[in-house]
């Protein structure tokens, strides 16, 4: 039997991993690099970029770039309109009105068919590893993902050739990556999961091999992207008040200050102020403008406080549903790029009253968890159990458009 390998398919990036006997390896791409931008382009001579050479030529070619096609997996039209103007892609209703398609070159493609560009690339990325030919893939979801967001993520894998075998929770994953090397005690780990584009909080019961959800809450609208955003409208709002130029009417110059603002972001974990630089960023009839801006870590603090403040509520209803409060978490896992913001490092630290685990790698742990999963299911590993619950309540339409609730949320 063939290895089950574990993808984390991302927003911003995705990881693949596979288990190496006793231990997850998490696998280097062509260039060497163990993230893969979840990016997809379509070049003017019909070739098809995945990964960092798509990411690389955006900036040319914006409205043949796609990036952030999560955000649209498994929903429909009238879900994501205000996102759809978000893009510098085209976004588009399908045949039908309801779903979402986006349009390259006259030629309409569902989401899926997109994340099966990048789950291809992570296949391949396996087999070269490997060297042998990978059928079977566990990938990993938001906790508070939909029925119709798994669905899509299911046939994402299947357009790419893959066997999905399971579909698991991003911070169950996480958790299970984390506890594997402390299957000897019991503890409640809360892990915070915050991304690219989406947001998941999950509390957890770990002890003699078994990983149980308590409860899980998170808000699918909520990452990495939103922070960029803020960035980019302030500095858009800015060059406008001074040029009187709106750069975001300019695909290519929205594309620089894409980037722009993704890397100035980057830098204020690090540092406490940052230069954005972009020279010939537009032209008026009196000659090139150029774009030179000092942004400090306080100022980005102040334009996305309210967003990172928001990560709070679900922190509590998950608190609330496994009816434990902050003093009763043993350790506090931070996933996913965005917590490598200071400042949410910081709210995390107050609202739980402890110190986050420093003891894992944010962009890798989800991968890692996925690839125990698939050795869990090829028989490789044999002493975990993973005790999952439904994020959202099941129910069934009854007379009058009510929804008559079935199965509750948190329920394993």
């Amino acid at each position: 039997m063939g290895k089950i390998i574990g993808i984390d398919l991302g927003t911003t990036n995705s990881v693949v991993a596979v288990m190496e006997g006793t231990q997850p390896v998490v696998i280097a791409n062509t260039e060497g690099s163990r993230t893969t931008p979840s990016v997809v382009a379509f070049t003017k001579t019909g070739e098809r970029l995945v990964g960092q050479a798509a990411k690389r030529q955006a900036i040319t070619n914006p409205r043949n770039t796609i990036y952030s096609i999560k955000r649209f997996m498994g929903r429909r039209w009238d879900e994501v309109t205000e996102e759809a103007k978000m893009v510098p892609y085209k976004v588009v209703p399908g045949p039908d009105g309801g779903t979402v398609r986006v349009e390259i070159d006259g030629r309409l493609y569902a989401p899926p068919e997109i994340s099966a560009m990048i789950l291809q690339k992570m296949k391949q990325t396996a087999e070269d590893y490997l060297g042998q030919k990978v059928t079977d893939a566990v990938i990993t979801v938001p906790a508070y993902f939909n029925d119709a967001q798994r669905q899509a993520t299911k046939e994402a894998g299947e357009i790419a050739g893959l066997n999905v075998r399971r579909i698991i929770n991003e911070p169950t994953a996480a958790a299970l990556a984390y506890g594997l090397d402390k299957r000897g005690r019991t503890m409640t780990v809360a892990v915070y999961d915050l991304g690219g584009g989406t947001f998941d909080i999950s509390i957890l019961e770990i002890g003699e091999g078994v990983f149980e959800v308590k409860s899980t809450s998170g808000d699918t609208h909520l990452g990495g992207d939103n922070f960029d955003q803020r960035l980019i409208d302030y500095i858009a709002d800015e060059f406008k008040r001074q040029e009187g130029i709106d750069l975001r009417n300019d695909p290519m110059a929205l594309q620089r200050l894409r980037e722009a603002a993704e890397k100035a972001k980057i830098e204020l974990s690090q540092m406490l102020q940052t230069e954005i630089n972009l020279p010939f960023i537009t032209a008026t009839a009196d000659g090139p403008k150029h774009l030179q801006m000092t942004i400090t870590r306080a100022k980005f603090e102040q334009l996305c406080n309210d967003l990172f403040e928001k990560t709070l509520k679900p922190c509590e209803q998950a608190l609330n549903a496994a009816k434990l409060t902050p003093e009763k978490i043993d350790e506090v896992i931070l996933v996913g790029g965005s917590t490598r913001i200071p400042r949410i490092q910081e709210l995390v630290r107050n609202f739980f009253g402890k110190e986050p685990s420093k003891n894992v790698n944010p962009d890798e742990v989800v991968a890692i968890g996925a690839a125990i999963q698939g050795a869990v299911l090829a028989g490789e590993v044999t002493d975990v159990l993973l005790l999952d619950v439904t994020p959202l309540t099941l129910g069934i339409e009854t007379l009058g458009g009510v929804m008559t609730p079935m199965i509750p949320a948190n329920t394993t």
